[in-house]
């Protein structure tokens, strides 16, 4: 299996968007720092993944949620975490 994954940065309010063969690993090197992308962003939060069969359908998916619509449904199937 294959992960695409959406951290939310607690420094800036932000997303980042990847994916990985190992979420829990991935998410321990984003949080010690190691992954050059994130490393300025930390504490990161893990807010949303999915699960894929293939590498080239979790690097599709990935590529969607750094699009403004990919953004737009994060934002709508996470409203209530945004909101409040």
């Amino acid at each position: 299996m294959f992960y695409t994954y959406v951290l939310r940065s607690d420094k800036d309010k932000k997303n980042y968007a990847g994916f990985t063969k190992d979420l829990k690993l991935r998410l321990e090197l984003h949080n010690a720092g190691k992954v050059n992308s994130t490393k300025d962003r930390r504490p990161l939060k893990l807010i949303y993944y999915e699960a894929c069969l293939s590498q080239k359908d979790a690097t599709k998916r990935e590529k969607y949620f750094k699009t403004y619509y990919g953004k737009m449904f994060i934002k709508s199937r996470l409203k209530s975490y945004f909101t409040g």
